[in-house]
């Protein structure tokens, strides 16, 4: 008997109540992930944002990185240093705490996507 190149899907029935319930569990990860977590005792595959939260970050990470903001910022900061840009010692230290500052909220949007953080 020649095996098939893939398993059939397992369906299972549930009541309303019982499918009520699960839903309201898995907390907007989907259904079907949230089962085979709990059955196989599995660490998630995907964060537990609902879609239009990761929908929300996905675009503003876009939205960071088209910017250059962080960029420019590295830019300025480094003129700074080379005593190419007339700024003070303050203004100096503000321009690098806004570039740490927006590689920080890359990073924790990178984490909240559940995404690979390598450039």
């Amino acid at each position: 008997m020649a095996r098939k190149p893939y398993d059939p899907p397992f369906s299972l029935r549930l009541s309303f109540e019982e499918r009520a319930r699960l839903t309201e569990q898995a907390d907007g990860t989907p259904l079907g992930a949230y089962i085979r977590e709990r059955l196989l005792a599995e660490p998630p595959r995907r964060s537990r944002l609902t879609p239009a939260d990761r929908q929300a970050l996905l675009q503003l990470l876009g939205t960071l990185g088209q910017s250059r903001i962080a960029n420019n910022l590295n830019q300025l900061a480094r003129q700074a240093n080379l005593g190419t840009l007339p700024v003070t010692p303050d203004t100096e230290a503000e321009l690098s705490a806004a570039a740490a500052d927006i590689a920080a909220m890359r990073q924790m949007l990178v984490k909240a996507l559940g995404l690979d953080a390598t450039p």
